[in-house]
């Protein structure tokens, strides 16, 4: 008996340390990254109305500011997005309403948020009075009916006169995107990208454009200029003839990434991101994605999901979400990009409206569960990534 169990303490001590060095993914010690080192980036523009219309943030059960939670799990920039005069916002709620969301106030109050917390920021300009999508791009109302002229002058004071506004504040971002999802263009009619209009659209990018140089020439940020479209197999052709338009002054080709809308599978995103790089000679990042972590609903508000598109290595679950967001991290990381931004992974359910609903369309997709408390997936940001 004693020599068997001298036998079986070897075995033992090995067995421990082979526990020790296959410890779980979920376990394993977390790297915060710097956005030099890698953007982990998170789109927080619906916080601050979420915070105002009883929506309750927790980690581990505990009450705690969500600004505060996402720098805790990583993120190390915060996107906002930025309409020209939405008052819908506000009218949406009839009598109820007290104040306007996605504006510049809004938007300087999530930004002095976000630093308070360490994080850099990416200012998202839609250039419009709501949503800005390849489904949609329409001017403001102050812009309707301008010429090419006016127009270019327009967006040029008005992009300058925001950055200025927060270098007042001492708030400058250090990223700011000219336009979201600009596939079709952007300020329709005018912007439009097609129809041998690409001289056009550009010359008024380019406005927009030199207004975040020129306000970065003095300032205590020099913003970088991300120039965003949907879906990475649009990216190459999309740019496609722009240089000849004039297409040159910026540094960051970012691109949405979704499951649900994208041809390109997963393991091919690497190869997508490398090509882009390589072929643009710029930056790369994915400046919008999600997963799902539940096909569950928290409330009427009918939710963005597609269960048929879903991969199925990577099932609607909290740990099937945090694997594919660390696999996806993964492909950016290896095809050579710069950082990954996630959408709206704060829109928990609460008493928020928007124009089609109360609630959340997406808490499904958030990194919360139905309390509002952290799950796992938000722990893709800490992963002890391969560069």
């Amino acid at each position: 008996m004693k020599n068997s169990l001298l036998h079986f303490i070897p075995i033992l001590f090995l067995a421990c340390l082979s526990c020790k060095q296959e410890k779980p993914e979920n376990m394993k010690e977390p790297v915060f990254y710097t956005p030099d080192q890698m953007v982990m980036g998170a789109d927080l523009s619906y916080v601050n109305q979420i915070l105002d219309h009883n929506g309750t943030y927790r980690d581990s059960g505990k009450i705690k500011d969500p600004y505060r939670i996402f720098r805790e799990y990583g993120t190390n920039v915060a996107r906002f997005r930025l309409f020209h005069t939405p008052v819908w916002t506000k009218e949406i709620y009839g009598e109820k309403g007290t104040q306007v969301y996605n504006d510049l106030n809004d938007v300087t109050l999530a930004i002095a948020r976000a630093k308070e917390q360490g994080m850099q920021v990416c200012l998202d300009f839609h250039y419009s009075d709501t949503w800005a999508d390849p489904s949609r791009q329409l001017p403001p109302a102050a812009w309707e009916g301008l010429s090419p002229d006016i127009l270019h002058d327009s967006i040029y004071h008005y992009t300058l006169n925001v950055l200025q506004h927060l270098e007042q504040q001492g708030m400058m971002p250090e990223y700011v995107q000219v336009g979201n999802e600009i596939n079709p263009g952007f300020l329709l009619p005018a912007g439009n990208r097609w129809d041998g209009n690409e001289e056009n659209f550009v010359y008024l990018l380019n406005a927009g454009i030199q207004a975040v140089r020129d306000a970065g020439s003095e300032a205590s940020v020099s913003p970088k200029v991300i120039i965003h479209i949907a879906q990475p197999e649009n990216v190459v052709p999309w740019f496609q003839g722009l240089e000849e338009a004039g297409l040159n002054d910026f540094d960051v080709v970012g691109f949405s990434y979704y499951y649900i809308w994208s041809e390109v599978e997963l393991e091919r995103v690497s190869n997508f991101t490398e090509h882009i790089r390589i072929s643009l000679g710029r930056d790369v990042m994915i400046t919008e994605t999600a997963y799902p972590w539940t096909t569950g609903y928290a409330d009427d508000y009918h939710n963005i999901i597609d269960t048929a598109k879903l991969d199925p290595d990577y099932p609607a679950t909290a740990e099937g979400q945090y694997r594919y967001l660390v696999k996806l991290t993964q492909e950016i990381i290896d095809g050579g990009g710069k950082g990954i931004f996630y959408w709206e992974p704060a829109w928990i359910t609460s008493e928020m409206k928007t124009q089609w609903g109360q609630g959340s369309a997406w808490e499904c997709n958030t990194l919360f569960d139905f309390e509002g408390n952290v799950i796992q997936g938000m722990q893709y940001m800490t992963h002890p990534y391969t560069f």
